[in-house]
């Protein structure tokens, strides 16, 4: 399980500028879901091959009742739900009594905390670190967010006990795994009794694995598959339709944990800001997507004909995502999920050996040569894949850094066409291979200019004797 890590602390001690250090990001905005504010944000973050879920919160600790203000209370959850607490403070503000109230209310939570000490730039890092000792609060860190010195050996020590990512691989024992996710009351309950009730499909109890997460492995036709449930559902008898409570933590962990995520939407509610920036988390993540339009039964045709024509407006960012239209409650069109559900899955567990890769890039260059840059021609020698779900292809070739955003999207479309990828993301990366003779280059250029400088002193002491 991905460790989440909750920033609290006072307005403007830098939590949201460490937010986006970590996940990456400049808008400080990853989730806007149901139950939360603009107050508590969440992100996905990797240091040194580490994941984790980070959560930001707004400033707490500055009213006459201190954290338990109702101001707080998104700050509370967050606490609540992490595993562990950053507590950052101000060195230049130095030590303030709402920091002291905060530290005492942490100390009662039983987390484990981490004291940051933030804008540490332009400091001593003993001077600006030492009044905050009287805290208490065990191991002190010293960092300057916005300029992100000191972040990633902060990090690195933070999360010293925590396993790297292992690579994902096919699973022969659990399957394929399937997390159905999306917003409260949209049929995922319902969708996944009748994913588990299709005929030829054997059920096997296992315990939830994960918060509140029920990981239910079946099979069906001699696939083996694993359900990651986010709505809780132990067993088919034991599902009522009412609404389900709804968890950022345990839907963002199901999502990393999945090969393929099934997204559910209503209908009837048509395409909301808050599926997109749960679609959102999923593309930043990589996992292979299908989804999953439910409540399509009941609609009149103008309403049908609507809602398809806003389908095609929202989601042509994503043409390589399959959208099935189904109706969970009667089963209508729900075993033709399963088609692609292995499709995106094959797809993001795909290896191609490096020769046809490579074959695949030449021709692709030859079709469409890359840009010149400073009068030079952008030379992709050779490709090799780096790593799947999703897929990462690697291109080696000289100047790979000036390759402009719009000619890898024109590679990503052409390994995706003849590849056949379907359901999953794609990603490029560009290295720029090293010149053998960079170094004898170097020193050749050296002595050249040595021997010319003496070539020039020598002529012009002749020139001055001859006047």
């Amino acid at each position: 399980m991905k460790p989440v890590i909750a920033l609290v602390g006072r307005p403007n001690v830098g939590k949201s500028t460490l937010f986006n250090q970590l996940t990456k990001s400049r808008d400080a905005l990853v989730a806007d879901l149901p139950g939360l504010t603009r107050d508590r944000k969440y992100g996905d973050a990797c240091i040194e091959n580490k994941s984790f879920i980070v959560i930001d919160t707004g400033g707490i600790g500055e009213s006459d009742l201190g954290i338990d203000a109702p101001m707080a209370e998104q700050s509370q959850q967050a606490i609540m739900e992490a595993d562990i607490v950053l507590f950052l403070v101000d060195a230049r503000a130095g030590l303030m009594p709402a920091d002291v109230q905060i530290a005492d209310q942490l100390r009662m939570r039983g987390k484990p905390i981490h004291l940051i000490v933030n804008k540490i730039d332009g400091l001593q890092e003993e001077v600006g670190m030492a009044e905050f000792h009287r805290l208490g609060l065990g191991e002190t860190h010293a960092i300057a967010a916005s300029h992100g010195r000191g972040v990633t050996l902060m990090m690195e020590r933070i999360l010293a006990e925590f396993p790297e990512d292992e690579p994902f691989e096919e699973d022969p024992e659990g399957g394929i795994r399937i997390a159905i996710i999306g917003r409260p009351n949209v049929g995922k309950s319902t969708l996944v009794n009748r994913l588990l009730g299709e005929e030829r499909v054997v059920v096997y109890d296992m315990p939830g694995t994960t918060r509140d997460s029920i990981y239910i492995p079946f099979e069906r036709q001699g696939q083996r598959y694993t359900l990651i449930d986010t709505a809780g559902v132990r067993r088919r008898g034991r599902v009522d339709e009412t609404v389900e409570k709804f968890s950022v933590i345990k839907t963002l962990q199901a999502v990393k944990d999945a090969n393929v995520v099934v997204m559910v939407m209503d209908a009837h509610e048509s395409i909301v800001d808050q599926d997109l920036n749960l679609l959102g988390f999923v593309l930043e993540t990589g996992r292979a997507l299908v989804i999953a339009i439910n409540k399509w039964d009941g609609m009149t045709e103008y309403e049908k004909l609507t809602l398809r024509n806003a389908m095609q407006h929202r989601f042509d960012f994503i043409p390589y995502v399959k959208i099935h239209l189904i109706s969970a409650k009667f089963g209508t069109a729900v075993g033709d999920l399963y088609p692609s559900i292995q499709r995106a899955y094959e797809s993001a567990m795909i290896r191609v050996p490096t020769n046809r890769l490579t074959t695949l890039l030449e021709d692709a260059v030859q079709q469409h040569q890359p840009p010149l840059v400073g009068g030079r021609r952008i030379k992709l020698r050779y490709c090799h894949m780096g790593g799947h779900n999703p897929p990462l292809f690697i291109i080696h070739g000289n100047q790979t850094e000036s390759v402009p955003a719009v000619y890898k999207r024109y590679l990503e479309n052409i390994f995706r066409k003849i590849l056949k990828l379907s359901g999953t993301p794609v990603r490029i990366e560009f290295k720029t291979s090293e010149n053998p003779f960079k170094d004898r280059v170097n020193r050749l250029t050296d002595g050249q200019a040595e021997r010319r400088r003496r070539f020039v002193q020598t002529h012009k002491k002749a020139a001055k004797k001859r006047k």
